[in-house]
């Protein structure tokens, strides 16, 4: 895709990926920014930021499991600011904790933006880049898309199902010259990040990296976009050993040294059993 004169809309673009994303794609050429997150102030902190660089931004300040006002906002902003040709779906939340200790309205919170927000926001774009006959949206998932890891079971729940959501759009709206493509970052050194506890050995990426990767997957038109070695190694890993990669995901993962030795032992008594 050629981003030279476009209008996109990032969703999640206050802060962290979001908003680093946004601001690359102003300097690599696109002529309008539409900016949706729900924080107005920091909205506004990055909309000045892009207004520098000489883009038109347009803030929406909107809550993603609003349907009724996304719905209303996306056909307000398609009529005042015209259409929309490139849309990244990055808004998303990380709830951090051992699965018989998570707490259901965070699960909910996850679920309900991660995956439904997407959707809310997706329909309505989607159906007016379909009737214009062109558009490209990009779904943020996550290596946790791929490879799934311990306390992180409704976060990895969601982008995996991100990733499912991708592939079928593509299937779907290709016949409308739409393309649907999946971004899939490592850990990356956000505010969200620096709240959950890290895993061991995995180098966080800048949220200006996992950017840059992105609009260079744009011009390739990369059906999944892959962020960084770790992404490529841990992927690789998945398909030839399975069985490794999850030991060491187990050995990375912040459990308690007690609790590695049961799940080790209960994995080690479901191996024998299969034998």
């Amino acid at each position: 895709m050629d981003i030279q004169g476009k209008t996109a809309l990032v969703t999640g673009a206050s802060r962290g990926i979001g908003r680093a994303i946004a601001i690359e794609l102003a300097q690599q050429g696109v002529k309008r920014l539409l900016l949706v997150a729900r924080d107005r102030q920091k909205l506004a902190q990055v909309a000045g930021e892009i207004k520098a660089l000489g883009v038109e931004v347009v803030s929406l300040p909107l809550d993603l499991t609003r349907p009724v006002l996304i719905n209303t906002a996306i056909a307000q902003a398609w009529r005042d600011h015209g259409p929309i040709h490139l849309l990244v779906n990055c808004a998303g939340v990380a709830h951090q904790a051992p699965f018989l200790h998570s707490k259901l309205p965070k699960v909910h919170e996850e679920i309900a933006i991660n995956l439904m927000g997407m959707y809310t926001i997706t329909h309505p774009v989607a159906r007016r880049m379909a009737k214009q006959g062109e558009g490209t949206i990009v779904n943020v998932s996550s290596l946790m898309g791929k490879v799934a890891a311990p306390t992180m079971a409704t976060y990895s729940a969601t982008k995996f199902a991100i990733l499912g959501f991708t592939q079928a759009l593509r299937g779907e709206l290709a016949e409308h010259n739409i393309r649907v493509m999946a971004l899939l970052p490592s850990l990356t050194d956000t505010d969200m990040a620096r709240d959950l506890k890290l895993f061991r050995w995995v180098v966080p990426m800048t949220s200006q990296q996992v950017a840059q990767v992105l609009v260079n997957g744009l011009r390739r038109e990369s059906a999944e976009i892959l962020v960084g070695w770790q992404s490529h190694l841990a992927v690789w890993f998945n398909r030839l050993a399975p069985w490794l990669l999850e030991k060491i995901l187990l050995m990375a993962a912040p459990l308690s040294r007690e609790r590695q030795k049961r799940y080790q032992k209960f994995v080690g008594s479901l191996n024998l059993s299969a034998k």
